[in-house]
């Protein structure tokens, strides 16, 4: 019976098995987790014949190095990188053949921060509440990769796209993000809300698959006090004591005591997931008859 795995060989900074995450369970206290870039992991599934959904491999900045236990078919995409198979370059954002036994290396992104690898079957690892993703601040999911781990993977399901290569849109050299006032706008004065919505801001390093986390303008609360820990979504801007936004990703906690003042279209969170340090911000205030 053929081997149908992947073993690492170079784990990089940050590797994770990501797919469309776990909704619906945050009342037990478990966030949803996922692909920070969903479209992009879609797009590398749907390139090597994969459900949109299936797992896939999320890398950070500095890729991953892969081999195949057997003949596999992958695609890279999100931020782009050089791509080899044993030493030899191939394509980025197209569908490549990888011989059983070769080393597949995923390079560093040369803009961008995540790039998503998908392999024809999928990542199999056991999922966990109806989803095979790694989630950083519970721990559910399988571990962040580690060298000589061993990946599962499922039976093809069928063709490959027959491309050459498909379009991407590149990593955002600023991030505009559409917001709607949050539950807890009334918690700033008028003057730090303006400030919000006209003065930029940028991704600090600091961030990661929990938050994006801002450096500039400090917002000043209306009063004093803390909030009894209250419910939090994907793409609630938080803002902590030291005034500096944090836009909640999907990874974030499910619960949270410091105000929310406003809320990021979710259409607008992937573009998040590509955003190097230093890359400007701004928030804009949109309403629900502007969101479509």
């Amino acid at each position: 019976m053929t081997d149908r795995a992947l073993v690492v060989v170079r784990a990089g900074a940050l590797t994770t098995v990501q797919d469309h995450g776990r909704p619906g369970h945050a009342h037990l206290g478990v966030p949803r987790s996922g692909a920070l870039d969903a479209p992009a992991a879609a797009l590398a599934n749907r390139l090597v014949g994969n459900p949109a959904d299936a797992a896939v491999l999320e890398t950070t900045l500095n890729g991953c190095a892969v081999r195949p236990r057997s003949t596999v078919t992958v695609a890279i995409t999100g931020a782009p990188c050089p791509v080899t198979v044993n030493g030899r370059p191939v394509a980025w954002g197209a569908p490549v053949r990888v011989p059983a036994g070769a080393l597949l290396d995923v390079g560093t992104a040369t803009s961008g921060v995540r790039t998503y690898v998908a392999v024809s079957g999928g990542i199999a690892v056991e999922p966990v509440l109806n989803s095979r993703s790694t989630d950083l601040l519970s721990g559910l999911g399988p571990p962040p990769l580690t060298a000589d781990t061993v990946l599962p993977l499922g039976a093809p399901y069928g063709v490959h796209a027959r491309v050459d290569t498909t379009p991407q849109p590149a990593p955002p050299t600023e991030l505009v993000l559409r917001v709607t006032r949050g539950p807890r706008d009334d918690w700033f004065t008028p003057e730090a809300f303006r400030t919000f919505t006209t003065r930029t801001y940028r991704v600090s390093s600091a961030g990661n698959r929990i938050g994006l986390r801002t450096e500039g303008p400090a917002l000043e609360r209306a009063f004093s006090g803390e909030l009894a820990s209250e419910g939090m979504v994907l793409g609630a801007v938080q803002v902590p004591p030291d005034g500096r936004p944090v836009v909640f990703l999907a990874d974030h906690p499910t619960t949270g005591g410091y105000p929310v003042i406003a809320v990021v279209h979710p259409q607008d969170l992937p573009a998040t997931a590509q955003a190097t340090p230093g890359t400007p911000i701004r928030f804009t205030e949109v309403h629900s008859h502007q969101r479509r």
